[in-house]
């Protein structure tokens, strides 16, 4: 057998999210089983190898978790996107070994999720039949607004990690002296111009003293929250309906990340907050 590569990522919050994924994926299938003529697609574009090492063990990642799925019906088709030479050759090696009956309709494919996001925009676009469910976990702020953009009035079911603490809020820095580099990541990944930007997260504020005047800049307080709900805002922007947060924070209580789904259909907003439920919100 292969050896297989264990992705590192963890936290409590990694089973929690995935369990969020693997619930709303049950529940939609039991939703679309019931259109015949609805085809299915679950498309992952930071897939990687099958396999998380999470809290000093090793678990199954979302891939597999979504592969495990036969009731009421499998996926029609399984996208799964990993930029890692490596780890898409591990997921691969998984799939045939550990599903042979789903291999044909699993493709696993080592590419940028930028580009396949904006390919399946396209697909969708052009079959009209296909319904899809997708799942985009990011390592840090490498999803561009433009490939979000792309999936405007699609029938697609997105749900997104938004690294608001570990990702945009660390580029925001304190005295607003932002590198030029950074600025352009932000616009990048928000989709606005930086002077929509600093607008949003910082004030200016006269100071009188007995030498002049003075003006500092302020970061607004509660920056991470606020991060959040603009993305919140920009999704809104795309789809016509964003679910609540999972939000997740580390062993000191502060934000590392953003979960939430983005989607057209009133009913799946519904479920994806009935399972995004307190209980989650570590």
């Amino acid at each position: 057998m292969k050896e297989v590569k264990v992705n590192q990522f963890g936290g409590s919050w990694t089973e929690a999210k995935m369990e969020i994924v693997v619930n709303y994926a049950k529940a939609y299938l039991i939703i679309m089983n019931k259109q015949d003529w609805v085809k299915t697609l679950y498309f992952d574009g930071f897939a990687g190898s099958g396999s998380i090492g999470a809290n000093d063990k090793e678990i199954k990642g979302m891939a597999l978790r979504i592969l495990d799925i036969d009731e009421p019906k499998p996926f029609d088709t399984y996208y799964f996107v990993e930029k890692d030479k490596k780890n898409k050759d591990s997921l691969e090696a998984s799939i045939k070994e550990n599903y042979p009956n789903k291999k044909k309709n699993a493709h696993v494919v080592n590419e940028d999720c930028n580009k396949k996001l904006i390919h399946m925009a396209t697909y969708l676009s052009k079959n009209k039949a296909f319904r899809a469910l997708a799942f985009i976990d990011p390592f840090g702020m490498s999803v561009n607004w433009k490939s979000i953009e792309a999936l405007k009035d699609l029938g697609i079911d997105l749900w997104i990690l938004v690294p608001t603490g570990l990702g945009v809020n660390r580029l925001l820095k304190n005295d607003q002296k932002i590198p030029e580099a950074w600025l352009v990541k932000l616009e990048v990944f928000l989709g606005l111009s930086r002077e929509v930007i600093l607008d949003r997260f910082y004030s200016q504020k006269t100071i009188h003293t007995l030498f002049g005047s003075e003006t500092k800049t302020n970061k607004e307080l509660d920056t991470i929250e606020k991060i959040g709900g603009l993305y919140t805002e920009r999704l809104k922007t795309v789809f016509q309906f964003v679910s609540e947060s999972f939000i997740m924070r580390n062993s000191t209580n502060s934000i590392m990340y953003h979960f939430m789904m983005a989607t057209n259909n009133k009913t799946a907003l519904k479920l994806a907050n009935d399972i995004i439920k307190p209980k989650y919100k570590i």
